[in-house]
C-alpha cells in the first residue's frame, strides 16, 4: 500500500476541522487520537468517493461525545451530516467514474463506526437500553467479520450492498436520528425509541437472513484479463 494524493489531502482538510472542534470543545484525549488515527489510515485510501465515506468515521468522534454528554440539538446536526455523506459517496463515485468493489466493503465498516458511537454513547449516557446499542454493533461487525473469514478462506464475495442493508441503515439512522433531535427539541422520544426497539432488532435480522442467502449463490471466476 502507498500514500494516495487524494487520501492525504481530504485527511489534512478533515484534520484542520477535527483540531478546530477539539480547540473549541476540549473532549477527552483519547477522542483526539481517533482522530489522527483516521487520518492515517485514510491517507492510504484512495478515491474521492471513499474519502466522502470517511467522513463518517471523523464524526464518530463528535457522535460519541455528545451523545455521552446528552448534547442532542448538536448530536442531530452530527447524525444529519452523517446521513448526508451516506446519500452523497455514491454520487461522488459515479461523477468520477470510480465506483469499486473496495468502496463497496468501506462503506458499510464506516457506517458501522459511526453507528456503533452514536449508541454506545447513548447507552453509556442512559438514554437507550445498552441491548439495542449492541444489536446496531452486531447488525454491522458480524457481517463484516463474515466477509473477512471469506476472504480469509480463499473466496472472493460480491462486496455491495443489498436491499435490506441499505433499508437498516436507513431505518436506524432516522430512528436513533430522531430520537436525538425530539430530545434536543425537548419533545417526548420515547415513541421513537418504543419503535427502535421493534424494528431495528427486526431489520437487523432481515439483513442477516437475506446476506446468508447473497452469501449461498455460486461466485463466478474473475474473467482473465
Amino acid at each position: 500500500m502507498r500514500l494516495q494524493r487524494s487520501g492525504v489531502i481530504a485527511g489534512l482538510a478533515y484534520l484542520v476541522v477535527g483540531l478546530a472542534w477539539i480547540w473549541i470543545t476540549q473532549p477527552p484525549l483519547y477522542l483526539i487520537a481517533w482522530l489522527f488515527v483516521v487520518a492515517v489510515a485514510g491517507s492510504y485510501i484512495p478515491g474521492e468517493a471513499n474519502q466522502v465515506s470517511l467522513a463518517r468515521a471523523y464524526l464518530a468522534v463528535p457522535a460519541l461525545a455528545y451523545a455521552i454528554t446528552g448534547r442532542f440539538a448538536l448530536l442531530a446536526v452530527v447524525v444529519a451530516v452523517a446521513g448526508l455523506t451516506d446519500l452523497v459517496d455514491g454520487t461522488v463515485a459515479r461523477r468520477f467514474g470510480r465506483p469499486s468493489q473496495f468502496g463497496g466493503a468501506l462503506d458499510p465498516v464506516v457506517d458501522g463506526v459511526f453507528m456503533g458511537a452514536l449508541c454506545v454513547g447513548l447507552a453509556v449516557g442512559g438514554y437507550i437500553p445498552l441491548w439495542l446499542a449492541l444489536v446496531v454493533i452486531a447488525r454491522y461487525l458480524l457481517p463484516a467479520l463474515a466477509g473477512g473469514l471469506l476472504i480469509a478462506s480463499g473466496r472472493r464475495p460480491e462486496l455491495r450492498h443489498t436491499l435490506t442493508g441499505q433499508i437498516s441503515t436507513v431505518l436506524i439512522l432516522v430512528l436513533i436520528g430522531g430520537v436525538c433531535l425530539f430530545r434536543g427539541l425537548n419533545q417526548d422520544s420515547s415513541g421513537l425509541l418504543n419503535a427502535a426497539e421493534v424494528v431495528i432488532p427486526i431489520a437487523t435480522l432481515a439483513t442477516y437472513v437475506h446476506l446468508g442467502f447473497a452469501l449461498r449463490r455460486p461466485i463466478s471466476a474473475p474473467t482473465p484479463g
